[in-house]
């Protein structure tokens, strides 16, 4: 798409984006190309848009022109910013407590494109809902929405620089009104050639393994971060971090400065041997570490899921990691509510087995297992994708 903008900006080093005086340019100078917006084009929608019954809405917007680094093109990270006033003065921001003064939202997702983008209108409902303190009687019946888009060049230490708007566009929104309830722990996902079957696919399971959540850590209320694990075999092959399986808008990597977030030049994470590793990832702090363990924890042939529903017989869970030491299983089972489940080994004598409770998430379940722990007991019916850790005894349900 051609740019409608033709200023430019010198670079003084790499990863850098300090002006140059015009005394110093000459024709040697690596420059970076710099428009000043780009175009957001308008919704196809008419009329008002009811946003409790429509999941998400498209935006497009053009590609400005390709910013260079020392002559190589530099991916910019976009980001939909929502104004109830049509101003755009203070971003909200749902880890601070005292927001007085922000007059817009930022979208939660970032993005490496403009085409076809999904905003989800729950998400941002609920965003302006926190932003404006709305009640059950005081959610206006219609409410206009200026829409635009930031345009940045992101360091792996997230400062941005090269910022540029588009134009504002208007959504023309119904909203409504919903009970605030804690965010739901931030989870990320192992995928790699050490993880799962190693084809860095984006099946859940059988490609990708979700990180835990650590029994008595306490997450951001708002933004449900704060510190996640993970404890498995490596074998050195690399890895890599995902939030969204299927999705590379969001990683950890790895570079020579380290483990690093959100640089799409970065590497694979690697191991120097073999082994038992430990992941841990601070969402909240961006901070991640790998640690190998000295622990030799048991390798099952088989991990089962027992309960009511099949007469606390053995159904088999599928291994993850098919090629080296696994200590991931996954199953898709159709559950009643009411059923009673436990995960345990391949023998009669229960010598393993873990059971607890259940912490309820939006998209399902999850908890702790403990020896000899409590059944766990189906709330809701339906099927579920069943993940569970057979050295931590993490297990998740997530609804399909």
């Amino acid at each position: 798409m051609k740019s409608l903008f033709k200023s430019s900006i010198l670079l003084a080093a790499v990863g850098l984006f300090a002006l140059t005086s015009c005394e110093d340019d000459n024709e040697s100078n690596p420059t970076i190309a710099q428009p000043t917006t780009f175009v957001l084009n308008e919704p196809a929608i008419t009329g008002f848009v009811d946003m409790e019954k429509t999941p998400t809405i498209t935006l497009t917007w053009s590609q400005p022109t390709p910013y260079n680094n020392f002559n190589a093109p530099v991916a910019p990270t976009y980001t939909v910013q929502v104004s109830p006033t049509g101003s755009f003065n203070k971003a909200f921001d749902e880890s601070l407590e005292d927001n007085t003064g922000a007059d817009f939202v930022n979208v939660n997702e970032t993005y490496t494109s403009g085409k076809d983008v999904q905003i989800n209108l729950q998400d941002l409902n609920r965003s302006l809902l926190q932003l404006l303190g709305w009640t059950e009687s005081t959610v206006p019946d219609r409410l206009p929405l200026s829409v635009r888009v930031k345009s940045a060049l992101r360091e792996a230490s997230f400062e941005e620089h090269a910022v540029i708007y588009s134009n504002v566009v208007t959504l023309n929104t119904v909203p409504y009104y919903v009970e605030l309830k804690p965010a739901d722990p931030e989870i990320w996902w192992l995928i790699g050639a050490d993880i799962a079957d190693g084809s860095w696919g984006g099946e859940w399971g059988k490609c990708v393994i979700p990180m835990q959540t650590i029994d008595g850590v306490e997450y951001d209320k708002s933004t449900g971060q704060g510190e996640l694990t993970w404890t498995g075999y490596l074998g050195g092959n690399g890895f890599k971090l995902v939030l969204i399986p299927g999705k590379w808008d969001d990683q950890w990597g790895q570079n020579d400065d380290g483990y690093v977030k959100n640089d799409g030049g970065s590497g694979n994470i690697t191991v120097p041997e073999p082994g038992i590793y430990t992941v841990t990832l601070n969402t909240a702090t961006n901070t991640l570490k790998v640690e190998k363990s000295e622990s030799t924890p048991p390798v099952f042939s088989i991990i089962n899921i027992a309960g009511t529903f099949n007469e606390w017989g053995d159904t088999p869970m599928t291994p993850c990691s098919t090629g080296w030491e696994n200590h991931d299983w996954y199953i898709k089972y159709n559950l009643a509510a009411g059923d009673k489940i436990k995960f345990k080994d391949n023998t009669s004598s229960w010598d393993y087995n873990r059971g607890g409770t259940f912490i309820n998430r939006e998209d399902g379940m999850y908890g702790y297992g403990t020896q000899g722990g409590s059944d766990l007991v189906i709330d809701q019916g339906g099927e579920y994708l069943i993940f569970f850790n057979d050295i931590t005894g993490y297990y998740r349900f997530i609804k399909q």
